[in-house]
């Protein structure tokens, strides 16, 4: 059994000195547990200690950095230095056996509802609703509330220093606030905020200036800085390939230490465009150049992980898979693949840490990608559940 795998090595993160010792990621999965004001629950902390270890990376769930951005019940909160002990105690539940604990910061903006804000109406770039089923025409934000936002993510991230976690995620991807405003679909302003395709990178690229500059101002260690992208939307007007590679090269000259794009499949080409023969991974990577690069859609095996690292791409990011199979990348170390679990069995979930309202996400949201031991499932299952995520990212959910 092949256990020298290519992801089985470890990386450095060249600009801050960290070291992870492989270059697996476990990505952000939405898993609903928090109490209603966003604290960590027990449940929670259990499912993170379960799964943990294994992985080089493990980042968050992702946490609203003030009221106004949670977007759904049960989120994580990092709005408040209230939080602080919980987060403590979830990054410490993620250091398992070395693994690296990255806390994912967001704002929902527009991808949210009156209901989860306790009667407050969703905010937006601008006054345009989504395009998903029962949503709600946002309030455009003032430029004194989007300086404020701004802010808050700084201070989310000082959270998360004081927290003890290893870095944090910048969400700019899934059609919440940041990619909002990157979107000619949602940004209708006439400001410094929006218009030209350089001008709707502003707010994106102020949140990374901000935190950085709390990076710099409070952290006493090495601390990383990723930012998540969706590469695509399918609205018209909306983002396109060729906007995400503008957007690509300005990052790379920011200070941020990883791109993760968010795809229902890892080798996906073009939503909008049929001519587009290599996959969109590909090109990013190429442009990226020296700066990492995680991917992640139904990478299930080891030899779909080995591929991502055949093609320079720099991490491989398992989601449901990791749900499945906590132990996957101690099972490979091991020479003990045949003993992966590619399925999960519901009397399983309990054992998984998979409880509660978590479970009835994942029953509700994801059904058809989990890969149940109890229902008949197929290839083309797994192939039509991975475009209903490229749909989902790439508009509204």
């Amino acid at each position: 059994m092949m256990t020298d795998y290519k992801f089985l090595e470890p990386y450095t993160f060249e600009k801050k000195g960290i070291t992870v010792k492989n270059r697996v990621v476990i990505p952000p999965m939405t898993e609903e547990m928090s109490f209603s004001n966003g604290e960590v629950t027990a449940d929670e902390l259990r499912y993170y200690q379960i799964h943990s270890g294994g992985a080089g990376l493990f980042i968050t769930a992702t946490s609203n950095v003030n009221d106004l951005g949670k977007g759904f019940e049960g989120e994580l909160s990092v709005a408040s230095d209230k939080f602080i002990p919980g987060l403590t105690k979830l990054a410490s539940a993620m250091h398992q056996n070395g693994t690296k604990a990255i806390l994912q910061i967001f704002s929902a903006g527009r991808m949210s509802s009156t209901a989860i804000l306790r009667g407050q109406q969703p905010v937006s770039a601008s006054a345009v609703k989504a395009t998903r089923n029962n949503s709600e025409t946002p309030r455009e934000l003032s430029e004194a509330e989007i300086e404020q936002t701004i802010k808050d993510f700084g201070q989310a991230t000082r959270r998360a220093i004081e927290a003890g976690f290893d870095g944090v995620e910048i969400h700019g991807a899934n059609t919440y606030l940041i990619q909002q405003f990157f979107s000619p679909h949602s940004n209708c302003r006439t400001d410094k905020w929006g218009g030209s395709v350089e001008k709707r990178m502003a707010f994106p690229l102020a949140v990374i200036d901000e935190v950085q500059d709390a990076i710099d101002k409070y952290a006493d260690r090495p601390f990383l800085m990723g930012y998540r992208s969706s590469p695509e939307e399918i609205e018209t007007p909306g983002i396109r390939f060729d906007d995400t590679l503008k957007l690509i090269d300005v990052l790379k000259t920011k200070s941020i230490d990883y791109l993760h794009v968010s795809m229902g499949s890892v080798w996906r080409k073009s939503l909008n465009d049929k001519t587009v023969e290599t996959p969109l991974n590909v090109t990013i990577k190429q442009h990226l150049g020296d700066l990492p690069l995680i991917v992640v859609g139904d990478i299930q095996t080891p030899k779909d992980a080995e591929k991502v690292l055949d093609e320079g791409i720099d991490f491989a990011a398992i989601g449901r898979e990791s749900l499945r199979e906590p132990h996957w990348v101690q099972k490979v170390m091991a020479g003990d693949e045949k003993e992966i679990r590619y399925t999960i069995s519901p009397a399983d979930r309990e054992e998984l840490g998979l409880m509660g309202t978590f479970w009835d996400f994942l029953m509700g949201s994801f059904h058809d990608g989990l890969q149940l031991s109890s229902e008949p499932h197929t290839v083309n299952d797994r192939q039509k559940f991975n475009n209903t995520l490229d749909h989902i990212f790439g508009g509204g959910k």
